[in-house]
């Protein structure tokens, strides 16, 4: 039966699947549960012919963004990013990422992860996108290159928010969406808190897939059609409908995406 509502998965790696019948069956799942768009971020050059072949097989379902992840930022990083370029020009995308910083895996990059997200926001920027940061353990540095870089064209999603109440508004404040994702549903995480605050008109909701699998399921890969039980923590957050949730930030997605 059919859900009375429509989700919008903000951000996914359901393309790690593609080719398999776990895609497929993956896919009915989010069919099932209500879910009818989904944004796939990319992380690598290796990574671009598998989003685009999960686009191919589900074009009123996925819309691609390209960009290269901090966490694949080393030295050959210039490369990358010149290729990633050269498939801006002949793909069709609807945000540039995902991007940021990360001093969670490694701290001695930093330098070069700043460097790659200048040069991907002023992508973003020059084909009037919005940007898909990931941020992880790196707010200030996030913020200090957020705040150099902000003019009317910088908005876009900051995926995966874990942060303070505080930097949830300086985020707002600086034209981002906060993307909440299964965290959210984690007993001591804080997010809760947080989101209890924020209005849905600055939420989008997520999955990350195949990671950080909302309560149930925990410690378990996670996957797109998990969106509901993200939905419905929300919903109960602000005492409202799982319907409202769903419509609020799936029209949050669709003006921040254009589609």
């Amino acid at each position: 039966m059919p859900t009375p509502y429509i989700l919008t998965d903000t951000h996914t790696h359901l393309y790690y699947h593609i080719g398999t019948p776990l895609m497929e069956e993956q896919m009915q799942r989010c069919f099932d549960r209500g879910i009818e768009r989904i944004f796939l971020p990319n992380v690598n050059t290796e990574s671009i012919p598998k989003v685009m072949d999960t686009v191919h097989a589900y074009p009123q379902n996925c819309f691609p963004m390209l960009g290269l992840h901090p966490c694949d930022v080393k030295e050959n990083y210039k490369e990358e990013l010149s290729s990633i370029e050269k498939a801006l020009s002949t793909h069709k995308v609807y945000a540039i990422g995902e991007i940021g910083l990360d001093l969670y895996w490694d701290k001695t990059t930093l330098n070069i992860q700043k460097e790659a997200f200048r040069i991907q926001v002023q992508w973003a920027k020059d084909l009037r996108l919005p940007i898909d940061i990931h941020c992880r353990e790196a707010f200030d540095e996030l913020f200090e290159l957020l705040d150099e870089l902000k003019d009317d064209k910088l908005f876009g999603v900051l995926h995966c928010f874990t942060g303070t109440l505080d930097q949830a508004k300086r985020a707002i404040d600086l034209g981002f969406a906060l993307g909440i994702g299964g965290v959210v549903t984690y007993k001591k995480s804080g997010l809760d808190v947080v989101v209890k605050e924020i209005d849905l008109e600055h939420i989008v909701l997520e999955t990350d897939a195949p990671y950080l699998a909302p309560v149930p399921f925990r410690g378990k890969p996670n996957e797109s059609s998990y969106l509901h039980y993200i939905a419905e923590k929300v919903a109960d957050l602000h005492q409202v409908g799982i319907e409202k949730v769903a419509a609020i930030t799936t029209a949050n997605s669709k003006r921040i995406f254009g589609i």
